[in-house]
């Protein structure tokens, strides 16, 4: 009995915490809205999002007023993988109510498109040349806000210390502050640093107001969502190409990377395995993308073309300056591969990320070297992680290949689905790795007109893929244990 008590304790706080969030994301629904000031002919758009802030703050209200834990009530790891869980997933519904209202999309489609919106993956199934600007607006701010990992800026302002469990259930490592309020508060400051320096950035190289401030917010956020039909190529413009390279570098570094650099710790930060791996895998495949790709196609821009696309796969971004119809099968293997690899870790982007990838990389060679040492000989690999010094044990190992083994299950099974429905294997190994590594590079499987199960799995695929498995497998896993202790009990 006292410990069906502490369980219902537990989802008092779960609910409670979550119509917080939802009590606050009102604010966030309504910045669209500020565009009106601007464009005065949007004012009519304006009543879709003051419709959604409705839906958002009754919600709240209602969890809150159900769901009354006392003070204080300390939130661990295991709630935490409950609210990230219920907050996503929720979040993306709320989300998807302004194309819902505006009679922009269905609710499939609006779901897709919000879920690629906060995953930050940038497929999209939103015609931008007929939607309302302030449609535009929210797309980006959902990568933006998606891209530093919404839940935990929400409700760092009032959970306080005990956030420490939603921080981590979020899937992020690099506590660079003291507490959690001081690492959110000083993310923020990074962030809305470098989306301004973007801005200004983008205006310097040609671009209007508007378009500037979309295009910030996206490709920090590695997210890929423009407010152009053409992406960043319609820009035509080279200065605006080297603008979204530094700014998709920047959002695909790991905020304790960032911190680092910040603090003036440059030792530190050349230790730091993700920054060369990066760099290390763009010398190696980027000529070959230029040799066997670009230099066939595009002869007056081969290498332009190869490291802008080569850039945004990698940081899983998603921008193009191109289509991909012409490509050979090789160039797309490339990109598929580089998608598949991704960004940093605590860094706005997906895939398997970097930082597993070196230090998978680090254990294979000690193994190989340990063959030549004497038996006796103990090796400790230590990683950098920001400031933060990790020694790569055998606990670190198995939460890597355990993730590597959840992913390469969900791509096979995704790519099964599209191969299923006539799609070529290249296109579709393309496609899926775009989806789940929330990259938003496409071949045109990617439409409004997609059958329905391709729609929904690639949802899925972002949703998995931004939450990593098994925040979402552990919340899964406890709810079902949760509530059938609670059925037995009260049978």
């Amino acid at each position: 009995m006292a410990y069906t008590e502490t369980l219902k304790l537990h989802y008092k706080i779960i609910f409670h915490h979550v119509g917080t969030l939802f009590t606050y994301f009102p604010v966030i629904v309504l910045v669209p809205i500020l565009f009106c000031f601007a464009y005065p002919e949007e004012w009519s758009n304006a009543l879709f999002f003051a419709e959604t802030a409705l839906v958002s703050l009754s919600l709240g209200l209602l969890l809150r007023y159900l769901f009354k834990p006392p003070k204080n009530a300390p939130l661990t790891i295991k709630e935490g993988t409950i609210i990230v869980l219920f907050t996503w997933t929720i979040g993306i519904f709320i989300s998807a109510l302004p194309f819902v209202f505006s009679g922009t999309l269905n609710m499939s489609q609006a779901i897709f498109e919000s879920t690629s919106g906060w995953t930050t993956t940038g497929l999209t199934v939103v015609d931008v040349t007929t939607v309302s600007k302030l449609i535009l607006v929210w797309r980006s701010l959902m990568q933006f806000l998606g891209g530093a990992g919404f839940a935990i800026i929400m409700l760092s302002a009032v959970i306080g210390p005990s956030g420490f469990g939603l921080y981590y259930a979020e899937g992020r490592i690099d506590n660079i502050m003291p507490n959690i309020r001081a690492s959110v508060r000083m993310i923020l400051v990074i962030y809305l640093s470098y989306a301004a320096g973007g801005i200004i950035a983008y205006l310097l190289a040609g671009m209007n107001f508007f378009d500037a401030f979309n295009h910030s917010l996206t490709a920090l956020a590695s997210g890929g969502f423009s407010t152009r039909a053409g992406g960043i190529g319609e820009f035509n413009s080279l200065a605006v190409e080297i603008v979204t390279v530094v700014l998709m570098v920047m959002g695909t570094t790991g905020f304790g990377v960032h911190y680092t650099l910040w603090s003036g710790k440059f030792k530190q930060f050349l230790k730091n395995g993700e920054p060369w791996t990066l760099l290390s895998i763009l010398l190696l495949f980027t000529p070959v993308l230029i040799r066997f790709t670009t230099f066939s196609l595009y002869p007056e821009a081969p290498a332009r073309t190869g490291i802008f696309q080569a850039v945004s796969a990698l940081t899983t971004t998603g921008f193009s300056t191109v289509s991909f119809e012409r490509w050979n099968d090789l160039g797309l293997y490339v990109l598929t591969l580089l998608m598949i690899f991704g960004g940093g870790m605590d860094s706005t982007s997906g895939g398997l990320k970097l930082f597993r990838l070196y230090a998978l990389a680090r254990a294979i060679w000690a193994q190989l070297i340990s063959f030549f040492r004497p038996r006796t000989a103990v090796e400790t690999i230590v990683l950098y992680k920001g400031q933060k010094a990790i020694e790569l044990d055998l606990r670190l190992l198995k939460e890597i290949l355990i993730i590597f083994t959840f992913y390469f299950i969900f791509y096979c099974l995704g790519v099964g689905v599209l191969a299923a429905y006539g799609y070529s294997l290249a296109d579709s190994a393309f496609e899926y790795a775009s989806a789940l590594s929330t990259v938003g590079l496409s071949v045109g499987i990617t439409r409004p007109d997609m059958p329905a199960p391709i729609l929904w799995v690639e949802t899925v695929g972002m949703f998995m893929g931004r939450l990593e498995f098994l925040v979402v497998f552990y919340a899964i896993i406890k709810l079902v244990r949760d509530v059938k202790i609670l059925k037995e009990v009260s049978s």
